[in-house]
């Protein structure tokens, strides 16, 4: 089954008859296209797990997901954003950039995953400084801004690195899905609430002033007129 939504509000479904069965479900999501996909994500991973036949548990089955967009139109903002990470290289550097649709553009972006869970992330770096620069500026920001916000990265890169990649394991979610857990608060030793809170090692909690000369950290009041 394919659907494809219109402009005018309308859907239209295409050689239905050809592709379901009897028993076969079906399912609609409606709305703003992102909306509508994290819907129609939300409900295959239900009818995935709440189904054996859908999904076995009892065998680990792997998949790379790759070519992310590099940008995206923000839900709140409504204006043009960085999808994933802003600092991987966009497939076909800087010529993508200077004649493509933003919204066109893929990025060097990969996850791995298991059995619907994300255990790693990882991305080739964009380690030119030019191709950086311009990436930012297709979000509003331009090279004063990307040397005053990543300084450390922006100045390593102008000395010259060789083209790098690398994607950081989630142990604890390996964990989780070889106990068995529907939740990842159930294999860590100290996990935060809802509110970042560390219940059992009252964290966050104030500090002194000497922990604050420590980390040379002044905090200042504003007097309110």
């Amino acid at each position: 089954m394919q659907g494809r939504t219109h402009n005018c509000g309308q859907l239209r479904l295409e050689n239905v008859g050809e592709e379901v069965q009897n028993g076969d479900f079906i399912a609609l999501s409606s709305g703003p296209l992102q909306a509508a996909q994290k819907t129609a994500g939300v409900i295959r991973k239900l009818i995935g797990t709440a189904f054996e036949k859908y999904m076995d548990k009892e065998v680990y089955k792997f998949c790379w997901i790759v070519d992310f967009p590099m940008y995206e139109i923000g839900e709140e903002s409504g204006e043009l954003e960085f999808c994933h990470n802003p600092f991987s290289m966009p497939q076909g550097g800087m010529n993508a950039l200077e004649t493509m649709n933003p919204l066109d553009i893929l990025a060097y972006q990969f996850d791995l995953v298991c059995n619907g869970v994300e255990l790693s992330s990882g991305a080739v770096r964009n380690h030119e400084p030019e191709i950086m620069v311009k990436a930012f500026e297709l979000v509003g920001l331009g090279e004063e801004d990307v040397k005053k916000k990543f300084p450390a990265m922006y100045h390593a890169f102008c000395y010259g690195a060789p083209p790098h990649a690398g994607i950081a394991p989630g142990i604890d979610r390996m964990v989780m899905l070889i106990a068995g857990e529907e939740s990842i608060r159930e294999v860590i030793a100290f996990p935060m609430n809802k509110n970042a809170q560390d219940v059992m090692m009252g964290a966050p909690a104030e500090v002194d002033e000497k922990q604050l000369e420590e980390v040379h950290i002044q905090i200042s009041k504003e007097s309110k007129v």
